[in-house]
């Protein structure tokens, strides 16, 4: 029977449907579903010596495309921000002015969108998470408000240009290589029907480099479009269409209290704020005890008080909060303490420490004891279950049981583990020391990096490759941080995605599905683009973006050369569609990574996102069939 000598196009299939429904049930880990599905084809191909399934050299070869290099690299760049503050200092002009749930939105959305074309918005997002949660602490608004049209808003900003998005990325280098393949196969043609009179043959490899590639602001075409109209829609319809939600765990449910010592700095930006303008009061479940003056007054802490240089504030709080406060820019710890540490900024990170009875220092103050000078540690704040401690840090009389929020380097949990100093020793998540000194110097690194790579000066991957350097030689991050940063998952994902596509090609898989594309769309131009572009977005709603960027490509491009029509629209359509998830939580990441930190439910992504996806699905087709012609 003939489906019986096409076994290896049903196997690629079914693999590829199998990995589309797996991945939308959640079976397992999307990395584990993705390698294994490859690895079916790959021992299948193997077995029955098929070369209509990809070798294991085809297999591997996703996992070195140039696309999801730069994507490692990205995170790690993104990193260099986070770490620095620029993520905030770049932000904050905008943000610390927002009076309003629309004020900020406006200042948010805007922001994000143009800088989600130039880096990619997957570990963006990561990096402005914390500043949008303290923007919805101090304007005293859910976070559900901010957080989905965050994620929205990213997506679309990265539709603008082919850095945007790991899926522009990995489609882009697909379109490289399938242009190049062309190429090749069109000089061997004309060497063949025309060999040159009396010359040796023509090297078809060197007439290859003609193949054609994506611009860096193709698919801008359809993504500038649609993210003024969607960001029209998300300010307008964002304040009835999103519920208030609140995360399954709150700030406030923290039973212990730190007292924490804060200097404001003489220089700083916080100088001639008042505690208001500052953001000071509203971090959730933290409150200012006091304000104490350089001339040794005591003021209390009311709303309008003005903060001048040298000011000690005096804290009460929730560890969350201590440690979103030491993000501020403009406060340092008293007395230079941490300055004076032998271990410098980026080596240091908060860790929590109990008193036990054995340690040396009970009964004593924190500076009679010079703590300092026998832990190499700063203490930052102390917690004596849920009361507040009086005085300045430096004066706490340390006692039993008392939980002890330090700086310090990570070696410092290693020797302690080993001593009877401290009960219990746990670094802090999150409590990263920030390097707000080199907030500037990562924030140049980032537009020399999207300057370079939008004109052209230098490739994509070199680019990024560059910024990653850049971003841990001028210690915006570590090599520990920018390797710890990379999604390793998303990465794998992406290069077995690719692995799967290949077989769909070779197998004949890609043509068939093409085929039955082109009759659901009539046989016309723009009935295949509007079916590409629905099948794209039904596969980015169930499984990850990048997977279904891969597989639809091959698709689109047997269907293109079936019409004998131009690549480009069908390539565009599947990189929009792809990145275009409004509908579900999982289609994308970004989406995925506030799910639960806004504590939003599936029926507001459907509620709010449906409108969004139908008004940039037909921004798309209208763009692509005026820009192309396809009437």
């Amino acid at each position: 029977m003939a489906w019986i000598n096409q076994w290896e196009m049903w196997l690629s299939i079914a693999v590829a449907v199998g990995l589309l429904a797996a991945l939308a049930m959640r079976f397992a880990a999307t990395d584990l579903i993705a390698v294994c599905g490859l690895g079916v084809l790959v021992l299948a191909g193997d077995l029955f010596d098929s070369d209509k399934l990809p070798t294991p050299t085809d297999a591997v070869m996703g996992f070195g495309n140039a696309g999801l290099v730069t994507i490692a690299f990205l995170f790690a760049v993104v990193t260099g921000m986070e770490r620095t503050g620029g993520t905030a200092l770049a932000t904050g002009w905008l943000l610390d002015q927002a009076r309003s749930l629309r004020g900020a939105q406006l200042r948010m959305l805007i922001p994000v969108a143009f800088v989600s074309g130039f880096l990619n918005n997957t570990p963006l997002v990561a990096a402005l998470l914390p500043v949008i949660d303290d923007l919805s602490k101090r304007l005293r608004v859910s976070a559900s408000r901010l957080l989905l049209p965050l994620s929205y808003a990213a997506i679309m900003g990265g539709m603008c240009t082919l850095m945007g998005t790991s899926t522009n990325l990995v489609v882009r280098e697909k379109y490289y290589e399938y242009t190049q393949r062309e190429a090749v196969a069109q000089t061997a043609e004309l060497q063949v029907a025309r060999p040159p009179a009396g010359a040796e043959p023509l090297d078809v490899a060197e007439m290859a480099p003609g193949a054609a590639t994506l611009g860096f602001f193709a698919p801008a075409i359809v993504g500038i479009p649609a993210t003024v109209l969607g960001l029209i829609y998300i300010i307008v319809f964002s304040g009835t269409l999103i519920p208030e939600r609140k995360a399954a765990v709150s700030l406030s449910d923290d039973p212990r209290k730190y007292t924490v010592e804060m200097r404001v700095d003489p220089d700083g930006v916080l100088v001639g704020k008042t505690l208001s303008d500052a953001a000071l009061r509203s971090l959730p479940g933290l409150y200012v005890a006091e304000i104490q003056r350089q001339d040794g007054r005591i003021e209390p802490a009311k709303p309008e008080a003005l903060l001048r240089p040298e000011d000690t504030l005096i804290l009460v709080g929730a560890l969350d909060s201590v440690v979103d406060l030491r993000k501020i820019r403009g406060l340092s710890t008293p007395d230079d303490q941490s300055r004076k540490l032998a271990v410098p900024a980026w080596r240091r990170t908060l860790v929590e420490a109990v008193v036990s009875s054995q340690c040396s220092l009970v009964g004593k103050t924190i500076r009679e004891g010079r703590f300092r000078s026998n832990y190499n540690a700063a203490v930052v704040a102390v917690a004596r279950g849920g009361k507040r401690l009086e005085g300045k840090i430096g004066d706490v009389r340390i006692e039993v049981g008392d939980v002890l929020l330090l700086e310090a380097s990570p070696s410092f949990m290693h020797r302690q583990r080993g001593s009877g100093d401290f009960y219990l020793v746990s670094k802090v998540e999150g409590g990263h020391v920030r390097r707000h000194e080199r907030a500037w110097i990562s924030l140049l690194v980032v537009l020399a990096m999207v300057l370079s790579a939008a004109t052209g000066v230098l490739e994509i991957l070199t680019a990024a490759l560059v910024a990653t350097l850049l971003m841990i030689g001028l210690r915006c991050c570590t090599t520990n941080e920018a390797r710890r940063s990379v999604d390793w998952s998303v990465l794998i994902v992406i290069g077995a995605a690719m692995g799967i596509g290949t077989a769909m090609d070779k197998s004949g898989a890609a043509t068939a599905i093409a085929g039955g594309l082109l009759k659901l769309g009539g046989g016309s131009q723009l009935g295949t683009l509007v079916a590409i572009y629905l099948a794209t977005v039904v596969c980015t709603e169930l499984v990850t973006n990048t997977a279904a960027a891969i597989i639809m490509f091959h698709i689109a491009w047997q269907s293109a050369s079936t019409l004998g029509m131009q690549k480009e629209p069908l390539v565009i359509a599947v990189m929009i569609a792809a990145s275009a998830s409004f509908l579900t939580p999982f289609g994308y990441q970004t989406n995925t990574m506030v799910y639960g930190v806004g504590g939003y439910r599936l029926k507001d992504y459907l509620v709010f996102g449906l409108p969004l996806s139908l008004l940039v699905g037909a921004t798309a087709v209208v763009m692509l069939t005026w820009r192309y012609g396809l009437l």
